[in-house]
C-alpha cells in the first residue's frame, strides 16, 4: 500500500463538535461512544470486587491474577485488530469486536469459582483492543493539524468510561439489591447491562460509519483506488523494524498502563487503606477516570500546538516533559496517607497521566502512514504490557500498595527519557509541515470545515 492509499485528501481540518453530518464527525462521535462502552464493560467489575472477593473467596494473590488477566489478553488483541484495520477496515473490525466482546461481559455472572472468573476477565480484556480501532479511525479521518486533538478527545472520552463505571456500577448494584436480590446475585445481574449496550452498539457502528472519508475500503479496492488487503501483510513487520515504535511502546505502557492499573486497584485501595465504604471508595476512584473529560484532549491539543510551532520534534519533546511530570506526581500520590490530600494528589496525577496518553497519540500517526494500524496496535499493546508488568507488583506478598505505587513512579520518571529516541528526518518534517499548510489553505475558504 503506498502513501496516497492511506493519506485521503478529504480529511477534516477542524472538529465541529456538534456536527453529525459529515463522515469524519459521525465517525468521531461513534468511535468515542463505542470506546466509552468498551471501557465501561472492561472495568465494570473493578468497583464490585469487594463483593466478588467475598462471594468467590478470593485471596489477594488471586485478585492480583484477575487484574493481570483483565489487561494481559488486550496486548495480543491490540496487535491483531491493528492488522485487521489495515486489512478489512476499522468499520468491520469495530463491529465484530463490539458484538463478540459483549458476550463475556454479559456472561461473567455465570462464574462460580476463581478459575471461571479468571477466564471471564481474561476474555473481557479483549474489548480493550477497541482503543486501537478508535485511534486508527480518527487518524484516517482528520488532517495533521488536528489529528492529535481528534485522537486524544475520542480516546479521552472513551477512557471516561473507566471513571463512570466506578460510580455507576455500585449504584446499579444497589438498585438491583433494592429489587430483592442478594449481593451475590446483584453483581452478576449488574454486568448484563453494559454487555447488552455493547451488543447493540456493534450494529449501530456498522450502520453509521465508513472506513475513510472517501468510503469503505472494500469499495475503494473494488474501484482500484486502494491496493488489495493482502498487500498490508508486510506492514506489521515494517512497523516492528521501526526503531521509534518501541520507545513509544514503553512510553505508552508508562501512561496508559498506569491508568489501567489505577482503574483496577483504586476502589479497593481507598476501601482498604482509608476505610471507605464500597460506594464512597467507588466515588473517589471515579475521579481518576473522570479527568478524561478534558485531560487527554488537553494533551492532544498541546501536542498539535507544539507540532504547529516546532514541528514533529515539538510533539516529541512535549511528550517527554509531560511524562516526567506524571512520574513525579505518581511518587507524590503514593506517599499521601491523609484522605483529602490523597484525593488532591490523585487528581493531579490523573491530569498528567491522561495528558501523556494524548501526547503519545499526537505522535503515533506520523511514525509510518503506510503501517498506521500496525504502529497503533503495537504502541497500544505497550499500554497493556505496562499494566501487566505493574499488576505483578500488586500481587507480591510483603509489598504494600503504596510501596508498589512508589516504585511505579520511579519507573515512569525514568521512562520519560525514551522520548529522546523518537526522531524524524528534516525531509519528513518539511513534508508534514507542507502537507498541513496545504490542507489548511485549501479548506479555509470552505464553510464546510469537516
Amino acid at each position: 500500500m503506498d502513501f496516497k492509499n492511506m493519506d485521503f485528501t478529504n480529511r477534516a481540518t477542524s472538529i465541529p463538535l456538534f456536527s453529525f453530518h459529515s463522515i469524519p464527525m459521525r465517525t468521531f462521535h461513534m468511535t468515542w461512544f463505542a470506546f466509552f462502552l468498551c471501557f465501561f464493560g472492561w472495568f465494570g467489575m473493578a468497583p464490585l470486587m469487594a463483593v466478588v472477593r467475598e462471594d468467590l473467596a478470593l485471596s489477594p494473590e488471586q485478585i492480583g491474577n484477575t487484574m493481570v488477566a483483565s489487561v494481559a489478553i488486550t496486548a495480543i488483541a491490540r496487535l491483531i485488530v491493528g492488522w485487521l484495520c489495515d486489512r478489512i477496515g476499522p468499520r468491520l473490525t469495530y463491529t465484530w469486536l463490539l458484538i463478540i466482546g459483549s458476550l463475556p461481559v454479559m456472561c461473567i455472572g455465570l462464574a462460580d469459582s476463581y478459575e471461571s472468573f479468571l477466564l471471564f476477565r481474561l476474555a473481557i480484556g479483549a474489548i480493550g483492543a477497541s482503543f486501537v480501532i478508535t485511534q486508527y479511525h480518527t487518524s484516517v479521518m482528520f488532517a495533521p493539524n488536528v489529528v492529535g486533538t481528534a485522537n486524544a478527545t475520542t480516546a479521552g472520552w472513551g477512557n471516561l468510561g473507566g471513571g463512570v463505571t466506578q460510580m455507576v456500577m455500585p449504584l446499579l448494584f444497589a438498585a438491583i439489591l433494592s429489587l430483592g436480590a442478594n449481593e451475590y446475585l446483584g453483581w452478576r445481574f449488574a454486568m448484563v447491562v453494559p454487555g447488552v449496550a455493547l451488543f447493540v452498539t456493534g450494529f449501530l457502528y456498522y450502520k453509521f460509519t465508513k472506513d475513510s472519508p472517501a468510503g469503505n475500503y472494500a469499495e475503494l479496492r473494488a474501484a482500484r483506488q486502494m491496493d488489495s488487503g493482502k498487500s498490508v501483510n508486510g506492514t506489521f513487520w515494517e512497523a516492528c523494524r521501526d526503531h521509534r515504535v518501541w520507545p513509544l511502546f514503553v512510553i505508552y505502557g508508562a501512561c496508559f498502563g498506569i491508568e489501567l492499573t489505577i482503574n483496577n486497584i483504586a476502589a479497593l485501595y481507598y476501601k482498604d487503606y482509608f476505610g471507605l465504604s464500597l460506594r464512597m471508595a467507588g466515588l473517589v476512584a471515579s475521579l481518576f477516570g473522570l479527568m478524561n473529560v478534558f485531560a487527554r484532549t488537553l494533551g492532544g491539543v498541546a501536542g498539535d500546538k507544539a507540532g504547529m510551532r516546532w514541528g514533529l520534534k515539538g510533539r516529541v519533546y512535549f511528550l517527554g516533559i509531560i511524562l516526567l511530570l506524571e512520574g513525579l506526581a505518581l511518587i507524590l500520590f503514593s506517599q499521601m496517607m491523609v484522605l483529602t490530600v490523597s484525593i488532591a494528589s490523585l487528581v493531579l496525577f490523573s491530569l498528567f497521566v491522561q495528558m501523556s496518553e494524548g501526547a503519545t497519540y499526537s505522535v503515533v500517526p506520523f511514525i509510518n502512514r503506510k503501517a498506521l494500524g500496525a504502529v497503533a496496535g503495537i504502541v497500544g499493546a505497550g499500554g497493556n504490557a505496562g499494566a501487566v508488568a505493574a499488576g505483578f507488583l500488586f500481587r507480591m506478598e510483603g509489598l504494600t500498595w503504596p510501596s508498589a505505587l512508589f516504585i511505579l513512579g520511579i519507573l515512569v520518571t525514568a521512562s520519560s527519557s525514551l522520548a529522546l529516541l523518537v526522531r524524524f528526518s528534516p525531509a519528513y518534517e518539511a513534508e508534514v509541515r507542507g502537507d498541513m499548510e496545504t490542507r489548511i489553505r485549501v479548506s479555509a475558504p470552505s464553510s464546510e470545515a469537516a
